[in-house]
């Protein structure tokens, strides 16, 4: 997450007859259909910015484990470069829809973490000669220890951000 700064970007909405600001942190820079299979350092240039994590984790219930998320919604966006990614080879991928692998730099090297998975749809204005960004996925997989102080921090800050409207 170093090296984030908040970009927030305004978009007028034409909402009975009145203009509504709406922010907005989802960006793409760079053409992401650059990215290939194998992770590459020339990818650099390409940033995607991320409002959102859906952090994951897998509970025993009963006989089968079922998956529990849990949503944060970043004050600053998170900023994945293209030299941290490289497409899933599972999947052949749909016109506009990528899936990739990302790596972590851990003592200056690229390590895979199998862990972290994100998954884009980008469609295409034909008029304007503009591919747009209209989803992005970023999911972390953690422990349930970890995922149990991660909704407890939430909700502490959540309270902390009520108190602080009341007054």
């Amino acid at each position: 997450m170093a090296g984030c700064s908040k970009i927030n970007i305004t978009f007028a909405a034409l909402v009975n007859n009145r203009y509504a600001r709406i922010p907005y942190y989802m960006k793409l820079k760079g053409n992401i259909s650059d990215v290939k299979q194998k992770r590459d350092s020339k990818n650099a240039g390409i940033e995607v910015q991320i409002n959102k994590i859906e952090y994951i984790t897998h509970k025993k219930d009963g006989k089968y484990y079922q998956p529990f998320d849990y949503e944060v919604e970043l004050e600053t966006p998170l900023v994945i470069t293209g030299d941290c990614l490289a497409q899933t080879s599972n999947s052949q991928p749909k016109d506009g829809e990528y899936e990739f692998d990302v790596y972590d730099i851990v003592d200056g090297a690229y390590v895979h973490n199998p862990n972290k998975q994100l998954s884009l749809t980008v469609a295409y204005d034909y008029d304007a000669d503009l591919n747009i960004l209209t989803s992005v996925y970023y999911t972390v997989t953690i422990s349930n220890e970890e995922f149990k102080e991660l909704k407890r921090q939430g909700h502490k800050s959540r309270v902390s951000k009520k108190g602080k409207a009341r007054r």
